[in-house]
């Protein structure tokens, strides 16, 4: 199942994305456990996409982003939430996959406690990563390493997959590298 993932994950961004729809995301910090398949991820291609943190290159922020595919890449947006992306595509390239959202599956409880709130868990990549409890301190770590506190695990594919452009973004919009399941696997 690793190796299926990381493969899947050594293709390009854009190629990649929509195929990362419907896996688990599964999380197991400080003594909770919360699980989410994912339901709306973007695409970032590094160098060829003015939009990506690794647009100019490696730096020490985004330096995550140039590991092997499936390294969790984390960082602050506009100062205030913290966003999760995994390495995407061949070493070295900085390309990536942010995870916008997804459908809770187990820990409700904690996804609340975390965020404070009762609605609206995990549907924004700031709420996501609250509710999974994902900090910088995750940052760099093997997403499909079986004993990591947060991984990545196969799930069901949705039926239908809508692309769409990028949002909350100022550069490179026109691209439809924002994938969204449309209809779940079950549904």
């Amino acid at each position: 199942m690793t190796r299926e993932l990381r493969q899947l994950l050594n293709q390009a961004p854009e190629e990649a994305a929509p195929q990362l729809l419907g896996s688990m995301l599964v999380s197991e910090v400080d003594g909770g456990r919360v699980v989410l398949a994912l339901c709306e991820v973007e695409a970032y291609k590094g160098s060829e996409d003015s939009a990506s943190h690794a647009y100019r290159g490696r730096t020490e922020r985004n330096r995550a982003m140039f590991d092997q595919p499936g390294t969790l890449y984390v960082y602050r947006s506009y100062g205030v939430h913290w966003c999760a992306n995994t390495a995407a595509g061949p070493l070295g390239v900085g390309w990536g996959i942010l995870m916008r959202g997804g459908e809770l599956i187990e820990g409700q409880s904690i996804a609340m406690e975390r965020r404070g709130r009762d609605d609206e868990l995990v549907n924004g990549p700031g709420k996501l990563t609250q509710a999974l409890g994902i900090t910088g301190e995750h940052n760099g770590i093997d997403l499909l390493d079986r004993d990591s506190p947060i991984r990545l695990e196969r799930g069901r594919r949705p039926r239908l997959v809508m692309a769409t452009p990028r949002v909350g973004i100022s550069k490179a919009v026109e691209l439809p590298w924002r994938f969204v399941a449309a209809v779940s696997a079950g549904g």
